[in-house]
């Protein structure tokens, strides 16, 4: 064991609604300071010697992952215009490389490509492997091309902090124009494609302005189209598949509001509101024509908890409504997209994602049945207004990730690819099932388990588990598979995931039942799940890890205050631990967003009390025997910033926590290291980490 770093202690004062919170830690918030960037390297050197014995395990991990993994390899082309768009990856570098093929006019079969064969006609687009030279991060955000293909728009972060710098390529000539468009958000091309359309945000790290940018001009002569100033709303655009409308989306938590403008007209006409926006309103919307006239189809929750869907007539978008879908409850509409002769739309029913057809005469919808009980399916690349195939894309616990193409003649799914898995993977081999956990008010709380048949079932003998959970924002984990997580089901650990209150896996009221001053139901729901899977037998506390990242980081602090007793091991990946500190503060990035979502603690004595008595930083509790905590974090995390989880463990130290770690990302964000290579060694590192807790590190 090697000596911790034990952060210096600085009174700093926080007064609200009466209350009186000394903060000893507060002082590392100031990213410039030389001292706070030794603190955090001295974490990094603490945590990499404590964990030195396991570079064996991890090497051997990561080169497990990457055994699996068809290095050289390309996804299914999609169909554009007059071309098929694809990427591709080759052994050993990091990075997608970005091309396109010429297609045959009347042939929409996606090209047969062979990894490692050279494409006939192919033309390199973007390499990222070329964009990220000199770089110790790249990610790549916007990547347009215009209708007449002949120009290329794409955008790059070199930070983490995801402010993006736009560029544009001459597709006919190779060359990149002097256009060049810094700290950008989503960015696309006007559909003439002498334009540039794109937004940028404001101090608080808020995507609040869109503008245009004419190309040959400079970008200081930028026209604003739209700002949003209500800092409680953010803003995003984009461009109707039919490419009849730009549509300009405004938004907050719990409250819609949409424009449109006529891209027949001029670009820079006022936009027309669809539907002013009202307080807990929230709606989408879409652009169909059916029977010659212009029609908007408007997903909402106006007195529709779970959602219904409209339609409206374009010209008259606050007219008469049709009611297409009617609200039911416990089916949870969650998105629609129109094509030029049906539209998809897909809900949530019994915990699982659905995708139905919509006939626009009739209104009927028509379910795409699947085989598998536990599953993910979405539709997934399908840029064309029209075309004879819909592309969905599938996968579950033991079926890696499928390109399926429903042909809309026929009904008929065609399998387009399926991603390989090397070394003889056979899904056969694994099990998966969904069990239920009661939480103390008497709620029956989905948890989903997949595990290798040969170590036996859950409950026939005690099994290391790995219980991972989220809980916020309506945000749903469902099935999915991973190579990686193929490292710990080998070696006898069952993957579980507990699909707590706050998440939307069973519909509106889920999550309306784990957000604001519901929240702890989130935590609590999670120590029943762990709870159940110890009581029925299928782990132990001392066999048990937990993990949650971002919004789950605060459900993993929250857990360790309310629980240690029932975990081994915490792993928390950029974890919103100093959760009140930060929603207290209007300045900080995304703060005033996260009021619906958290409450505001800033004007609410209620909601300041509520979230004080649950945020992890501020409960840490003295003199209590904590399991192994590791925290995962990124210096330029501009959504979660680091010092939330560096106070964190300093706090967890000083209350006499025996085994607290710390890692922090020097150049990277909120989703960690970049480079596919580099991210298999990260989750290696945390792999290693979550067996050598379970007694499993070889």
């Amino acid at each position: 064991m090697t000596d911790a770093p034990i952060a210096a202690r600085r009174s700093t004062l926080r007064t609200h609604h009466g209350d009186t919170f000394e903060d000893p830690y507060e002082w590392m918030r100031d990213k410039e300071s030389a001292e706070v960037i030794a603190h955090l390297e001295a974490e990094n050197a603490h945590t990499d010697a404590e964990t030195a014995h396991l570079e064996p395990l991890r090497e051997r991990l990561f080169q497990e992952i990457k055994g699996r993994v068809q290095e050289t390899d390309l996804s299914v082309p999609t169909r554009r215009g007059d071309w098929w768009y694809y990427s591709r990856t080759e052994e050993g570098a990091q990075y997608g490389i970005h091309c396109r093929t010429a297609a045959v006019a009347d042939d929409w079969t996606p090209p047969l490509l062979e990894p490692g064969v050279p494409v006939p006609g192919e033309s390199v687009l973007l390499d990222g492997n070329v964009e990220a030279e000199g770089h110790e991060f790249f990610s790549l955000g916007a990547f347009d091309t215009t209708d007449d293909a002949t120009k290329l728009l794409w955008s790059t972060d070199f930070e983490g902090d995801e402010l993006y710098t736009v560029r544009v390529r001459d597709l006919v000539t190779g060359e990149t124009l002097p256009d060049e468009i810094p700290n950008t958000g989503g960015a696309f091309f006007t559909p003439d494609g002498t334009g540039v359309l794109y937004t940028t945000r404001d101090e608080a790290w808020r995507p609040d302005t869109l503008w245009l940018h004419r190309l040959g001009t400079d970008v200081a002569d930028d026209l604003r189209l739209f700002h949003e100033p209500d800092e409680k709303f953010w803003l995003g655009a984009g461009i109707t598949r039919s490419r009849k409308y730009l549509v300009i989306a405004v938004g907050s938590s719990i409250t819609s509001e949409e424009y449109l403008v006529d891209l027949s007209g001029d670009l820079t006409a006022e936009p027309t509101i669809v539907w002013p926006r009202s307080e807990g309103v929230e709606y989408s919307v879409e652009h169909a024509v059916v029977d010659g006239e212009d029609r908007l189809y408007i997903l909402h929750n106006q007195d529709a908890l779970d959602f219904e869907l409209v339609s409206v007539a374009a010209s008259a978008p606050q007219g008469a409504r049709h009611v297409v879908l009617p609200h039911r409850p416990g089916r949870r509409l969650l998105g629609m997209d129109a094509f030029r002769d049906f539209a998809t739309v897909e809900y949530r029913s019994e915990g699982l994602e659905r995708v139905a057809l919509l006939d626009y005469g009739t209104d009927a919808v028509e379910d795409i049945a699947f085989d598998e009980p536990l599953y993910s399916a979405g539709v997934s690349g399908n840029p064309e207004w029209h075309a004879p195939f819909l592309r969905l894309g599938y996968t579950s616990f033991v079926t890696p990730g499928t390109v399926y193409e429903l042909d809309l003649a026929t009904r008929e799914l065609v399998l387009r690819k399926q991603v390989a898995v090397l070394g003889g993977y056979s899904p056969a081999d694994y099990g998966q099932e969904r069990a239920w956990a009661t939480a103390s008010d008497g709620t029956r709380v989905p948890i989903s388990l997949v595990w290798k048949r040969s170590f036996g079932d859950p409950g026939a003998a005690l099994r290391p588990v790995h219980l991972y959970g989220y809980g916020s924002y309506e945000h749903s984990i469902d099935p999915g598979f991973s190579v990686a997580r193929l490292s710990e089901l080998d070696r006898g650990v069952i993957f579980a995931i507990a699909h707590v209150r706050g998440g939307g896996e069973m519909g509106r009221q889920w999550y309306e039942d784990g957000k604001l001053l519901h929240k702890r139901n989130t935590f609590t729901d999670f120590v029943a799940c762990a709870e159940h899977l110890i009581a029925s037998g299928v782990t132990s506390p001392d066999r048990l890890v937990a993990e949650g990242a971002s919004a789950g980081g605060l459900l993993m602090g929250a857990v360790a205050n309310l629980a240690p007793e029932s975990f081994a091991g915490i792993l928390a990946g950029v974890p919103f631990v100093d959760a009140l500190t930060t929603i207290l503060d209007p300045s900080l990035p995304l703060t005033v967003i996260e009021w619906d979502e958290w409450g505001d603690p800033l004007h609410g004595a209620d909601v300041y009390e509520y979230m004080k008595s649950y945020t992890p930083y501020e409960n840490v509790r003295d003199g209590v025997d904590y399991p192994r905590i590791l925290a995962v974090t990124s210096l330029n995390d501009s959504r979660v910033m680091y010092v939330e989880p560096a106070k964190w463990v300093a706090r967890l130290r000083e209350a006499g926590a025996a085994d607290v770690l710390l890692k922090c990302e020097m150049v990277a964000g909120h989703g960690g290291v970049s480079g596919r290579y580099n991210s298999w060694r990260e989750r290696a590192f945390e792999l290693a980490w979550i067996l050598d807790v379970l007694g499993l590190a070889e």
